[in-house]
């Protein structure tokens, strides 16, 4: 009988984009796999591809005790049905409430650390709660996987997890013969068109990432900024359609809604912005770098590229405007750098290399 592996994330569609390499070596290796995970209209297209799909009730909306048990219940009752060899937690509430149903289950654990999130960007006593809920659910864990260095340093530094746990890894990795390396000045447009692409949620920096383009416009009016991503997300920083309406109105933006391919807007993009307040290591800077792309991100941990000071409409302009003046060599240099990092560092292959190390090594 074969042994089965244990998936869970906070939405199908999170699996579907950024797991499916993973889970293909899992079911190489002759493992089952199956996922928990909210629906969203991604579980039919993951059906396709792993043993099972069971629904988890998850609210992103903050800390609510009520619905925060059932999630916990939820996913205690999965594994009890299910019996895995081993859970791998992804994206906050489940690594904490997953971890904990099962240590209770004396189930081996790989959790994976994929962000901190809001909570976290402004320490509150609800930062300090979520402290000690990961303390308390990873105390048993097999591994927890980091996706930056500065992540993994805070949890250690406060004694939240033990060296003997912590692993780092590059991210969820990039297929970098699907995401192609663009290395002529052709590709680049004729007119400077910078793009954002992420949920559109003020802590990616949507609102700095506005303003600064209308500072740029001010000098340079023939300048592009888009904006890529899906609106109405359930979390707290979600950004009103009305807002993204009226920048788009005014001229100052761009909105192209969402796409499920992402590669086109990269292509037809000069550089690509992330001003976020905090991430994990963001998938899409990874993403444009290995197609050759230009970044501008903050420094922050989990982004690394031409770096602006967080929070600062007048750093971001700068750095727009230190770009629009680069010539179309340097530009190429600077997105070649990228593309060759990322080759190295981050590829899939590397990723799904560390988990399947990892699982090998674990007590059978």
């Amino acid at each position: 009988m074969k042994k089965t592996l244990v998936i869970c994330s906070n939405y199908a569609w999170t699996i579907k984009n950024f797991r499916l390499p993973l889970i293909h070596e899992f079911k190489k290796k002759g493992y089952r796999v199956e996922v928990i995970t909210q629906y969203d209209g991604n579980e039919a297209y993951l059906a396709k591809i792993v043993d099972k799909v069971r629904p988890l009730k998850i609210s992103r909306k903050g800390l609510n005790p009520i619905n925060d048990f059932l999630t916990f219940i939820n996913i205690l009752w999965c594994l009890i049905r299910i019996r895995p060899c081993i859970f791998l937690p992804f994206t906050i509430k489940p690594v904490i409430y997953g971890s904990l149903a099962a240590s209770l289950l004396n189930i081996q654990t790989i959790a994976t650390i994929t962000g901190l999130g809001t909570v976290f960007i402004k320490e509150t006593w609800i930062t300090i709660l979520v402290k000690k809920m990961y303390l308390f659910a990873l105390r048993n864990a097999d591994t927890v996987f980091f996706q930056n260095c500065s992540d993994r340093n805070m949890f250690l530094e406060e004694k939240l997890i033990q060296p003997k746990q912590v692993r780092l890894i590059p991210g969820s990795g990039v297929d970098i013969k699907k995401f192609v390396n663009l290395e002529t000045s052709s590709q680049f447009p004729e007119k400077a068109t910078f793009i954002l692409i992420a949920r559109l949620l003020w802590d990616k920096g949507v609102r700095e990432y506005v303003s600064a383009a209308r500072k740029v416009k001010s000098y340079h009016p023939e300048v592009k900024f888009q904006l890529l991503g899906p609106l109405g997300v359930e979390n707290k920083t979600s950004i009103p359609k009305n807002d993204v309406e009226i920048w788009h109105s005014e001229g100052i933006i761009e909105y192209l809604g969402e796409a499920k391919d992402v590669r086109p807007f990269i292509k037809r993009a000069s550089c690509i912005v992330l001003p976020s307040y905090r991430e994990g290591l963001s998938r899409v800077l990874l993403e444009s770098s290995s197609m050759s792309r230009p970044i501008i991100a903050t420094d922050v941990p989990g982004c690394r590229g031409f770096l602006c000071k967080v929070r600062s409409v007048d750093d971001l302009a700068e750095k727009m405007l230190s770009f629009i003046n680069l010539t179309n060599a340097e530009k190429i240099e600077m997105g070649a750098k990228g593309r060759k990092k990322v080759a190295l560092e981050f590829s899939i292959e590397e990723v799904c290399y560390k988990y399947l190390k990892v699982i090998e090594s674990l007590p059978k």
